[in-house]
C-alpha cells in the first residue's frame, strides 16, 4: 500500500472526522507535498477538517483536470479508485 493509500485508510478509519487518525493521515500527506497523490489526499484531509480555503489550495495544486465529488465519502471513493 502506497503512502497516499495509507493516508486514505487512516481518514476512513477515523470516520472522516478530526482526531488521531486524521493527524496521522495529514502527516503522511505532508511528507511528499508536490506529488499528485499526496496533494489529492491532502485536499480531502482539509475538506474533512472544514478548512475549505486550504482544501481549495490543495485541489488547485492537483490541477484543473480533477473534478471533485459532491461529498467527502464519494470523494474518498473516487480517490481510492484512482490510486488503486
Amino acid at each position: 500500500m502506497s503512502a497516499p493509500q495509507q493516508a486514505l485508510w487512516w481518514l476512513k478509519q477515523g470516520g472522516f472526522a478530526l482526531g488521531a487518525e486524521w493527524e496521522t493521515a495529514h502527516v503522511i500527506c505532508q511528507s511528499a507535498e508536490g506529488d499528485f497523490a499526496h496533494d489529492l489526499v491532502h485536499a480531502l484531509a482539509h475538506w474533512i477538517e472544514g478548512d475549505l480555503g486550504n482544501r481549495d489550495y490543495w485541489y488547485a495544486r492537483v490541477g484543473a483536470g480533477w473534478r471533485r465529488a459532491d461529498t467527502i465519502a464519494a470523494e474518498w471513493e473516487k480517490i481510492s479508485a484512482r490510486l488503486g
